[in-house]
C-alpha cells in the first residue's frame, strides 16, 4: 500500500471479534451515557493540565512489576499479552469497556485513581482526552519500534504521535449467504432489495444508532454524519417502516454466532467480525463478504497512556512491544484488522492469512469510506434506532 495517498481516519472503532458483550463497541443506547462522557470532559477541563493525580512521564528505567490494559474486549492475542510478561515481566491485566464514553466517565471519574495504565480510544476521542489531562504525552524515545509504523495511518488529529498510535483500522459491510442469496450483491442498495425479498425475516444488522442511518444514507449517496432533519426523516421512515419487518436480530458481534451458526442469511458487519465469523464457520465457502458501496465507514482505535498510569514504565515497554513487526503481524491474524504498520500487508501475504480482502483496501476502496468526527445529532439517531427496534419486534 505504499502507493496510497494519505487516509484520513477519524471513526469511533466498533469492529471487536471475541466474546459476545452486552453492550457493543459502538452501541451508544443511553443517552445517559453519551452525556456523560461529553459531560465529565467538560467538568474536568482545566487548560489541558493534567488531572491531580498524573505522574511523571517514564525516562527508560526498570520496569514495574504490573500492567493495566483498559480495552475493546477480546481485541489482542492472547499469546502476545502471555509473551511480553515473559519476556519483559510485567503482569498483566485486562478490563474492557463497551464504548468510548464508558472509558471517558471511568477515568474522569476515578479522578486519578482507575489504576489503568494503557488504553485504547478511538482516535476521535484523542482531542478531548489529551485536552482535559486524561492521556500522557507519549515519551518516544522508549518507542524506538514506532518506526515500523506508516505514516500515512498517522492520527490525523494526533499526526506526530504525540497522545496516541494507531492500533487498528477498518470499515462496515456485509456478508451474505450464496447458497440462499443466488444472485450478487455489490451495494447497500442490492443489501435493501435482499434484505425485503431472498433474506426477510433472516436478516442480522449491527445493534448500533450510528451504523443503522448509515445503511440508507450509504445506499443514497448521503454524508454518513448529516444532520439534515429531511434526510433523517427518510432514514427513518425507511428503517422503522420498511426495513425493521425483515431484520431478525440485531448483532454487533455476528462472528460470535449468527455467522457459524447461519441464524440470518444476510448480515451486517465490521470487517473483523465478518472475517473472524466466516474463520468460525464450518462452511466458509457458502459466505461472500462485501465492502458496502457505494460509500461506507472508516474507524480507528489508538494505543495511548492513562494521564495517571501507575506503571508508565510498562505501559511505554508493552506498546513497543506491540509495534514490532512480528507483533503486529499476529493482532492482524487475530482481530482481522490493518494495524497500520509498514510492510504489514506484505508480511500477512507473505505468511499466507486467509481473507486477506477482508483486511486491506486498495486507495480507491478507501476513498469510498467516511469517518465518523462528531457525536452531534445522537440523540436524534438512537432515537431511529429506538423506533426500529420497536418495529422490528412488534
Amino acid at each position: 500500500m505504499s502507493d496510497q495517498q494519505p487516509i484520513r481516519i477519524l471513526a469511533e472503532r466498533s469492529a471487536v471479534p471475541g466474546v459476545l458483550r452486552s453492550l457493543s463497541r459502538r452501541q451508544l443506547l443511553s443517552m445517559t451515557a453519551i452525556a456523560a462522557g461529553g459531560l465529565l470532559l467538560a467538568a474536568c477541563s482545566d487548560g489541558g493540565r493534567p488531572s491531580p493525580g498524573a505522574v511523571a512521564r517514564p525516562t527508560g528505567g526498570p520496569l514495574e512489576d504490573q500492567l493495566s490494559i483498559y480495552s475493546w474486549a477480546d481485541y489482542d492475542d492472547p499469546a502476545l499479552l502471555s509473551a511480553f510478561t515473559s519476556a519483559s515481566g510485567p503482569k498483566i491485566i485486562v478490563d474492557s469497556f463497551g464504548s468510548n464514553p464508558e472509558l471517558v466517565a471511568k477515568l474522569t471519574a476515578a479522578k486519578g485513581t482507575s489504576g489503568y495504565d494503557v488504553v485504547v480510544p478511538s482516535s476521535n476521542y484523542i482531542p478531548q482526552m489529551a485536552a482535559n489531562g486524561l492521556l500522557m504525552k507519549l515519551n518516544k524515545e522508549l518507542l524506538p519500534n514506532l518506526a515500523h509504523m506508516d505514516t500515512q495511518f498517522a492520527v490525523e488529529s494526533d499526526p506526530d504521535s504525540e497522545y496516541a498510535i494507531c492500533k487498528a483500522w477498518g470499515t462496515t459491510g456485509f456478508v451474505y449467504d450464496t447458497t440462499v442469496i443466488n444472485r450478487e450483491l455489490k451495494t447497500w442498495g442490492d443489501f435493501m432489495d435482499a434484505a425485503a425479498n431472498e433474506a426477510s425475516g433472516k436478516t442480522s444488522v449491527l445493534d448500533d444508532p450510528g451504523e443503522l442511518p448509515g445503511i440508507y444514507f450509504w445506499a443514497n449517496g448521503i454524508q454518513w454524519e448529516t444532520n439534515d432533519e429531511e434526510h433523517l426523516a427518510a432514514a427513518e421512515d425507511y428503517l422503522v417502516n420498511t426495513l425493521a419487518k425483515h431484520v431478525s436480530v440485531f448483532d454487533s458481534n455476528p462472528a460470535n454466532g449468527t455467522i457459524p451458526q447461519s441464524t440470518a442469511v444476510l448480515i451486517q458487519a465490521w470487517n473483523g467480525s465478518a472475517r473472524q465469523g466466516i474463520m468460525a464457520s464450518s462452511t466458509p465457502e457458502k459466505w461472500r463478504w462485501v465492502l458496502g458501496a457505494p460509500n461506507t465507514e472508516i474507524f480507528m482505535d489508538t494505543w495511548a497512556v492513562s494521564a495517571t498510569a501507575p506503571h508508565p514504565e510498562a505501559s511505554h515497554a508493552f506498546i513497543n512491544f506491540m509495534l514490532k513487526p512480528e507483533s503486529q503481524l499476529a493482532n492482524v491474524a487475530y482481530m482481522g484488522s490493518h494495524t497500520g504498520g509498514a510492510g504489514i500487508e506484505e508480511l500477512a501475504r507473505a505468511e499466507g492469512l486467509p481473507y486477506l480482502d477482508m483486511i486491506f483496501y486498495t486507495p480507491e476502496q478507501v476513498a469510498t469510506m467516511q469517518p465518523s468526527t462528531t457525536t452531534e445529532g445522537i440523540a436524534r439517531r438512537v432515537d431511529i434506532y429506538n423506533k426500529m427496534k420497536a418495529a422490528a419486534s412488534a
